[in-house]
């Protein structure tokens, strides 16, 4: 291990700047998550020149930062500043404003509200694989990344606005916000950097966080006028915000808007996109789910009455999320000075919580690189420290949006794995690239080969 201790403060290892710096750029997410693992779950300091951020990756660590003591670990901070130059202020802020539109959003994402979507959902993800059977005739494989993106941004887009964004207003908005995603990442390694000096991406992302702003103004300022009394997420935020604030501001509402859009749709298309590498190295998971979806669904249309029989794709997904959590990286700032895990932590310092980190720890987990479903097997009856697995953050910040995959990842796979067999024309080691959750620096390209259920 490569670390030192720091003598201003008692006990963290510290990973120094000529140690940390070309570890992070070479490949951030891996060795983030490596610098963690290597310290056995301790709390590290890393030396990145001008920031010096504490890495916490233990479970009762993580608990107490996102659980017990979370009044004093806030979102605000330097990490924060390239989200919110797009999301603004509301779910992903602090303070009054955060607890106002959580109180507004939390009802459109309770498991009984998604699931009065379900329908809808299965015929608008049905719809979207449809149109990938023109490859599946001409052999011409599909950018596996850029296909779950897709549709998981089309049923996102119509089942939570309804008709009040068109199909081009969509397309539209689907290119700008991956941008936008992505080109964040050089801000969210060197966070110090100052915004008076362009960086790589932040022209793609300036351009990118206009065009959105574009087309949800007025989308949001027709609504405003002409309350269709509907329930479809604007009209229901609009009447909300009325009815709590008296007015629905023009500014919170787009802020609602694009940060309910990020947690509904970035989370499952980065999950959904690393799961077809994953199956090619494990044929024998590709194997039992295929035969488990054959088995549920059989020639017939995926419903949402299937998912719940499911449950070998239901163990898939956890340890899909618990090797690629999307909330990669989940950045605090210490509001007092304070102690974790006997370690003083000055007001003001910046805390990085790792589910990365936490789901590789071999206090915790047997063989935690390997990819085993089986782990989750209800049989089994084991599982590690309740903060240990955190794919989607926990404590009174949980991500809203995980109702939401549990129901729209396994349509999207069951939909596609009932259809075709998908197979990776180009398997290669992926690169995990930080950005808004984490995704794979090259392209999965998948060939899809009809299913012929003739008899």
């Amino acid at each position: 291990m490569s670390f030192d201790r720091d003598t201003a403060v008692t006990g963290p290892r510290v990973l120094p700047f000529y140690r940390a710096v070309p570890r992070l750029m070479k490949d951030p997410v891996t060795e983030l998550a490596k610098m963690g693992t290597e310290a056995g779950g301790q709390i590290v300091r890393l030396d990145i020149g001008p920031f010096r951020p504490y890495l916490v990756s233990h479970p009762d660590h993580v608990q107490q930062v996102l659980k017990t003591d979370w009044p004093n670990f806030v979102r605000e901070g330097m990490f924060w500043r390239p989200l919110r130059r797009v999301t603004g202020q509301s779910i992903l802020g602090e303070g009054e404003g955060w607890a106002s539109s959580r109180k507004i959003l939390q009802p459109l994402f309770t498991a009984r509200y998604i699931a009065s979507l379900g329908e809808d959902m299965a015929d608008i993800i049905a719809d979207c694989v449809l149109e990938l059977d023109d490859h599946a005739r001409t052999g011409r494989p599909v950018d596996g990344g850029s296909q779950m993106t897709t549709i998981v941004n089309q049923t996102v887009i119509k089942v939570l606005f309804g008709g009040r964004i068109s199909p081009d207003i969509a397309e539209r908005l689907t290119p700008e916000f991956a941008t936008c995603a992505t080109s964040i990442a050089f801000r969210l390694l060197f966070p110090f950097a100052p915004y008076s000096i362009r960086v790589p991406g932040d022209r793609a992302f300036l351009a990118a966080a206009k065009k959105i702003d574009e087309i949800v103004y007025p989308l949001v300022e027709r609504a405003r006028e002409q309350d269709t009394g509907t329930n479809e997420v604007v009209s229901a935020l609009i009447r909300a915000r009325i009815e709590q604030d008296g007015q629905a501001d023009l500014r919170q509402v787009r802020d609602d808007l694009v940060s309910i859009y990020g947690a509904a749709s970035e989370t499952t298309a980065m999950s959904l996109t690393w799961l077809w590498s994953v199956l090619h190295d494990h044929p024998d998971v590709n194997a039992r789910l295929q035969e488990e979806i054959d088995e549920v669904v059989g020639e017939g249309q995926v419903r949402p009455a299937h998912v719940a029989k499911l449950r070998y794709l239901r163990m898939v997904l956890q340890e899909l999320v618990r090797l690629y959590p999307p909330g990669w990286i989940i950045p605090r700032q210490a509001v007092a000075d304070t102690e974790i895990g006997g370690i003083r932590i000055k007001a003001g310092s910046q805390v990085l919580v790792s589910p990365y980190t936490s789901h590789r720890l071999t206090e915790f987990w047997d063989r935690p690189l390997e990819f085993d479903p089986e782990r989750w097997a209800p049989e089994r009856n084991h599982r590690p420290h309740r903060y240990a697995f955190f794919p989607f953050g926990a404590g009174p910040h949980v991500c809203l949006g995980q109702h939401l995959f549990y129901l729209m990842a396994p349509l999207v796979i069951a939909n596609l794995l009932s259809r075709y067999r998908p197979v990776l024309t180009n398997p290669q080691r992926l690169t995990p690239v930080p950005g808004a959750s984490v995704r794979p620096k090259e392209k999965l390209m998948l060939k899809l080969l009809p299913i012929n259920r003739s008899r």
